[in-house]
């Protein structure tokens, strides 16, 4: 399946779904598209997720600013516009395989809530991060005020939303934004697709239960009967052999 703003390619068991339209920008056709090319991952393993100049500009205001504007002032309406966002992301967020961010460039507003539905977030020096939805006059409404606590905190994620100012690949990797950084977005692309290809040599059922149960959040008693539970269904005497003997 072709798409406009998206190209979705395979490397063995290694998806990889690369933002292509203008500046990673994020209008009606990416939203449609996201969960048709999520669709077509079949015997995926891994995801990969990057941009193509740069990993994206955001919402694309200019194609969006219309039919959100007709919305104005009907929260039906304003509901209605956002849902096919909604459904994207958390297409993204709820696949049951881990996904790799792999950032270059500038990271913005919806970017970033794109990455933050992410497992693994990598970025090369160069990439910039900020969530400026304020400067908009509006409040990030597509699950990163949801999500980015659990990852860098309440204080960094106000200090993003709040003040609309970005930050550096050194701040994002010392908030824990990402994990990695690497010098060039050529080491950045190499070494996303080297720890995909690691995950992939991991037991998929492994991988899978220790997402869920880190993505269901349970109490804390809950969450180890979660584990306990899915290890009883899914753990294979054959796969712990092998371990074993390596």
């Amino acid at each position: 399946m072709n798409f406009e703003t998206l190209r979705l390619t395979f490397a063995g068991e290694v998806a990889t779904l690369t933002i292509i339209s203008k500046k990673g920008s994020m209008g009606p056709q990416f939203w449609a598209e996201v969960p048709e090319a999520l669709a077509q991952l079949g015997a995926a393993r891994v995801l990969i997720v990057r941009g193509q100049e740069l990993f994206s500009a955001g919402l694309d205001i200019r194609s969006s600013a219309q039919s959100i504007g007709s919305a104005l002032g009907n929260v039906e309406l304003f509901r209605a516009q956002v849902a096919p966002m909604h459904v994207a992301f958390e297409s993204v967020a709820e696949l049951p395989i881990p996904v790799i961010a792999a950032v270059h460039g500038w990271c913005i507003g919806a970017g970033l809530e794109l990455i933050s539905t992410c497992d693994i977030r990598l970025c090369s020096q160069e990439t910039r991060f900020s969530l400026p939805e304020v400067r908009l006059g509006i409040a990030a409404d597509l699950g990163g005020l949801q999500r980015l606590p659990d990852i860098i905190g309440q204080g960094w994620t106000r200090q993003l939303a709040l003040t609309a100012e970005p930050i550096t690949a050194a701040t994002a990797e010392r908030i824990g934004l990402v994990t990695e950084v690497l010098p060039t977005p050529d080491e950045l692309f190499a070494r996303a697709e080297a720890l995909a290809q690691h995950l992939v040599s991991l037991p998929a059922k492994a991988l899978e239960g220790t997402k869920r149960v880190l993505n269901t959040e349970l109490p804390h008693i809950q969450s180890m009967m979660q584990a306990v539970d899915w290890n009883a269904e899914h753990m294979s005497a054959d796969v712990l052999t092998a371990a074993l003997k390596k």
